[in-house]
Order: structure tokens, then sequence, then C-alpha cells
């Protein structure tokens, strides 16, 4: 085994014969976690063909910081574009895939950070050419208990994509689709304007309704923030509620499809408190 090839099952795959990948990040003000977010998306085990990062009226410094990495990195295929025509997550993720040239498009949050080896992994997924889109499992790195709450990740998705049979939701801070894929649905995408639906699960509606294959993968892994948790339990329960938003603009009345939601809901207290307990441990470190 080569640096040229890679393991797939029990056969070897040539790096040249894996499609090219994208990995597409919006931004509005993430100051705090958009350069490691970039940096984990250059370092990878295999480079992304290309990095584009869609800035969306940011009034921080994630700008300047963008800009920096541009000059610390004048090789790397890293691309800074401006959506301020919109503020909103659909029109600044729908630039940016508009924009890949590419075979795949990644999709990943600003507080995103890849594992090493997420390219690799995720153009393998994509070798499988019944494979339209992709989702994979997140580790929580500003929590205690990583590995415990990786695994528990994990599994809870592998569950649910078990039981909720017909619809296979992409997840938002970890995706891929193929480009191709994503040409066929992207003039009936809803834009969302007022931020009422999750524009993962809208895009992961479209793709079923024109009989593209999602599938959860595994390997794709990612690690996320947990800031969502700190939100106060008003503002959660209205962020959840987007669930029923998405669900009723489709008229999806399946069951199952509440899974999510309620685990969202169930999980909250405890990941909260975990978070107000390593803050206040942070604190009696300083």
């Amino acid at each position: 085994m080569t640096s040229s090839t890679f393991g797939l099952g029990e056969t070897f795959v040539e790096a040249s014969a894996l499609p090219s990948l994208a990995i597409v990040i919006p931004a509005y003000n993430e100051e705090d976690t958009i350069r490691a977010c970039v940096l984990a998306a250059l370092g990878q085990t295999i480079p992304a063909d290309e990095i584009i990062v869609v800035d969306n009226k940011s009034t921080d410094a994630t700008s300047s910081i963008l800009a920096k990495l541009q000059s610390d990195f004048p090789d790397a295929p890293l691309r800074v574009l401006r959506q301020d025509k919109a503020q909103g997550i659909s029109p600044t993720r729908n630039m940016g895939f508009d924009a890949v040239t590419a075979d795949i498009i990644g999709r990943i949050d600003s507080d995103s950070v890849l594992e090493p080896n997420w390219v690799e992994e995720t153009k393998k997924v994509f070798l499988d050419t019944s494979v339209d889109a992709a989702t994979g499992p997140v580790i929580y790195y500003d929590l205690p208990l990583r590995r415990y709450m990786a695994k528990a990740d994990d599994n809870a998705r592998r569950a649910i994509s078990k039981l909720v049979k017909k619809y296979q939701f992409l997840f938002g801070t970890n995706m891929a689709l193929r480009r191709s894929a994503w040409e066929t649905v992207r003039h009936d995408i809803c834009l969302d304007a007022d931020l009422h639906m999750f524009e993962d699960i809208d895009l992961s509606v479209h793709l079923f309704d024109e009989g593209f294959r999602i599938v959860y993968a595994p390997t794709m892994v990612t690690g996320m923030s947990a800031r969502r948790m700190d939100d106060s339990p008003k503002d959660f329960l209205a962020y959840v509620k987007r669930f029923d938003t998405t669900y009723t603009h489709h008229g999806l009345r399946t069951r199952a499809l509440r899974i999510p939601q309620w685990a969202y809901l169930s999980v909250y207290p405890l990941v909260k408190s975990l978070r107000w307990g390593m803050k206040i441990r942070e604190n009696i470190n300083l």
C-alpha cells in the first residue's frame, strides 16, 4: 500500500480513481471557530479539491481571519465568497453549492472540526454509485465524556436511520451529496427567509422526492460544538419546533419522523448541565 492507494474493505483504490470533493462552509460571525474549522479542512489525509467559505454579512473578525488563512496558505484550494444579498443559512449554502465544480459537495458548519480522514472516507462512500448523498456522526468537542458521547451519537443515528425507513435526513453539520443531485433539486429548494425550517431536512426531502438515495455513513466523522445547548429552554424549544414547521410544510406525518425531535428534547437537560459544569470548572481553573 502506497501513499496513492487507500483501503476500501478488502480492496485498494488509487487516489486518482476517487471522485473530486469540495467542502462548503457557510459562516456568519464565527470569529471564535472559523480558523479551527478551516485548518481542519486543510489538514486532511487526502486534500479536498475545493474549500469554499461563504461569509454571510459577518460584522466581526470572520472576514479578516479568512483573509489571513488565505495569505498563510496561498497554495491551498481555499476560496472565500461574500453573500450579502440575504441573511440566512439557505441562500448562503446555496451560493457555496452553486460555486462547486467538484463531483461531490461536502457541507459542514463553521464550528465543525473535521476528523483528519473525513475527505478520504467521504470520497470512498461515493465510490458506490448508488449513493447520492450521505451524512455521518459527530463528536462534541466541547463536552466532557467525549468518547462516550461520540458512541452515543453514532448509535442514536444508526437507530434513527433504521427506524425512519422511508426518509433518510442529512445533518447539515456533516453531510455530502453529488453535485449532479444538487443541480437536479436546486430550483425546488425552499429559501425559508424567516428561518422557520431546517434547511438540511428540506434539502433531504427534495432529494428523496426526486428518487435520490441518502445513506448514513459512520466513517464520515466530524467534531462539532454543543453550543446550541447553551440556549435558554424557551429558545431551544423554538429551535426544535423547526422540525414541526419543516414537516408540515412538506406534508410529512409519519410518527417515526418525530424521533429526532424527541431525542433533542430528551438530551437537552443533561447536555446543558454538562456544559454548565464544564464552564464552572474552567472558571475555577483560571
